[in-house]
């Protein structure tokens, strides 16, 4: 069964089963990627160089320390007071208040006492990390992401502290956090080596997925370009603060980009959030707007958008703070996908892909947005999966988005060529013949006249009235249907007996026009008007019937007989005429002479080539 079947069902039950996939999902992701090591608060580290990779989160006790001016002295003094974290694991939720964690770690004698500290979240302000052994302190350093790149140990995305431990002796590392944003502390103690090897393999995957999504940013932002709709533009916002956003979140900004700036340090990560939030506002709502998503829904989109917008310039100068910030992104964040939610499940009950697109897309974005909103609040417990789980999801929405951008641009292109299609009707109305599909007097007219500009002795337009012996007869006898199909029968004997670039087109009624360029004689031109008289000596074999009917022709050529197209076509026509007059089924030359002028004057055809000329 496809996804567009089972989702045709009806609108309370699809959203039943929506919400019971949600719920299933959730809690598959809960009881599978969220598992915790079991937790031993407070017990002693043994550090072996057989276990080159530590999580130090079992370990770790807490104190608070809101005024925010304990010493270490005083830290140490408080040993006893140190507790238990109340938030999940490896992280602290939103703080304002400055924290010491303490880490009690045992050297064994085989070890050789080379450790890394590290602590993998980038955006921390401040970390002091004070190493006590027997109530002294041996080592002190700060580190902290509005700190001097230059005074860093080791130079990295994330804050790590090299430390020389003494083999068989026993430490307390107490480490002082504090940060205006979300304090996620997943903190390891690592052999040198691996963590080189965990280090390059975070770089290796922000390498793929910034490079994919710089990818998709440019090719948006080219689309925008070429093709001025503004639905790419829209796509490329929300692309541009997911990007943002990881390369704060994660450390490559300020690694390789923005080195030392504390102003995109302190407001990078919300304005980004803010910027994806705009992006999904406005690329939601031009994506289904129509008939499946109300007005008053299009207008609170729009209104969410420009209230987002007025969030981040408040935040970037400085007239809220990070926790209002984060306050509105995990309000507002899932306010385009409940908002968007209607129409894409009108569309998705039709079969309209973009609407099953949509709900794929909005899945991950809930889930991915929901942990990272959990985690920030300290909820869930901070590793590999839920610190990427915003990046993996806004990846696999960019994805997404980026099949609706297709699918709208497929769109695009079909309604251009039904436009084309329809002006080329249109066109072919106005310059054709609609019983014969020949070109009809207007556009003659326009090819002879274009024609004539390049005549000349050696390149000779020829323009030939013909009219058909005997057609009246034929029509009184069977009829007007059989009629017209002899007069279709014509025009295709006579496309088939002239050259390539030549023109045959229909004046009306059983007149037609030949036009024939390049001709390098006169004499050529007399040929081919023999041609076509031969052509008619051959019965025209009908559905029910059988026709015969002549042919008579008069000619004239440029720039022998004149060099205007009213001109010819009344020489021509008069040399027709005269051709009717002597036996008819026959070529004449409508050549400049005193007695044709005269002839001209009573052409048939006098009244049609003034009301052309006008």
């Amino acid at each position: 069964m496809t996804l567009a079947r089972l989702l045709n069902i009806p609108g309370s039950h699809l959203r039943l089963r929506i919400l019971a996939l949600l719920a299933l999902i959730w809690i598959l992701v809960t009881s599978l990627l969220f598992a915790t090591p079991a937790s031993a608060t407070g017990s002693v580290i043994e550090l072996r160089d057989t276990q080159t990779f530590i999580q130090t989160w079992p370990s770790i006790t807490e104190l608070s320390d809101p005024e925010k001016k304990l010493s270490i002295a005083q830290v140490m003094q408080a040993k006893n007071d140190f507790k238990q974290p109340q938030k999940a694991f490896a992280t602290l939720g939103m703080r304002k208040d400055a924290v010491w964690l303490h880490i009690p770690v045992a050297v064994t004698a085989a070890s050789n006492g080379v450790w890394v500290l590290d602590i993998d979240y980038p955006v921390i302000n401040r970390i002091d990390l004070y190493v006590t052994s027997e109530e002294q302190l041996i080592q002190q350093t700060t580190l902290g992401n509005l700190q001097p790149r230059a005074e860093r140990a080791i130079d990295g995305r994330a804050h790590a502290f090299g430390l020389r431990l003494k083999p068989g002796s026993n430490y307390d590392l107490y480490l002082r956090v504090e940060n205006t944003g979300a304090m996620i502390l997943p903190i390891s103690l690592n052999k040198p080596s691996m963590f080189h090897t965990r280090s390059l393999d975070e770089h290796m995957l922000q390498g793929l997925l910034t490079g994919l999504a710089l990818c998709l940013l440019v090719y948006s932002l080219a689309q925008w370009v070429s093709l001025s709709e503004h639905l790419f533009v829209k796509y490329a916002i929300l692309i541009s603060g997911s990007i943002l956003f990881s390369l704060l979140q994660f450390g490559i900004g300020a690694q390789y980009l923005w080195s030392d700036n504390i102003w995109i340090e302190t407001h990078l990560g919300g304005i980004s959030a803010l910027i994806a939030i705009i992006g999904t506002f406005l690329f939601i709502e031009q994506v289904l707007a129509g008939p499946d998503l109300n007005k008053w829904l299009e207008r609170l989109m729009q209104l969410g958008a420009g209230f987002c917008t007025l969030v981040a310039i408040s935040f970037s100068l400085d007239w809220i703070d990070i926790h209002t910030v984060t306050l509105v992104v995990s309000t507002v964040g899932l306010l385009p996908t409940i908002l968007g939610s209607p129409g894409a499940f009108a569309r998705a009950r039709r079969g309209d892909p973009v609407g099953i697109y949509f709900l794929l897309a909005w899945t991950a974005y809930f889930i991915a947005t929901a942990i990272m909103i959990e985690l920030i609040k300290g909820r869930l417990p901070a590793n590999f999966w839920t610190m990427h789980s915003f990046q993996f999801g806004a990846t696999f929405d960019m994805l997404i988005f980026m099949k609706v951008l297709g699918l709208r641009t497929k769109a695009m292109h079909t309604e251009m060529l039904h436009t084309a299609g329809e002006r080329d009707k249109l066109h072919s109305l106005a310059h054709s013949d609609p019983l014969t599909g020949l070109p009809n007097r207007r556009e003659i007219h326009t090819a002879i006249a274009n024609a004539l500009a390049l005549s000349a002795p050696e390149k000779i337009v020829a323009v030939y009235m013909l009219d058909l012996d005997g057609f009246k007869l034929v029509n009184d006898q069977y009829g007007h249907d059989i009629g017209d199909e002899l007069l279709i029968s014509v025009a295709r004997r006579l496309q088939a007996n002239l050259r390539p670039n030549d023109i045959v087109a229909r004046l009306g009624g059983d007149e037609f026009v030949v036009m024939a360029k390049d001709l390098n004689s006169p004499q050529e031109a007399q040929d081919l008007a023999e041609k076509l008289l031969s052509a008619f000596n051959y019965a025209f074999i009908l559905t029910s019937q059988t026709c015969r009917v002549g042919l008579t022709i008069g000619y004239a050529l440029a720039p022998f007989d004149g060099q205007l197209t009213p001109e010819l076509l009344k020489r021509a026509d008069a040399a027709m005429y005269c051709g009717k007059q002597d036996g008819k089924h026959c070529a004449r030359r409508g050549e400049i002479s005193e007695n044709q002028g005269q002839l001209f004057k009573n052409s048939s055809l006098e009244s049609h080539t003034d009301s052309a000329a006008a």
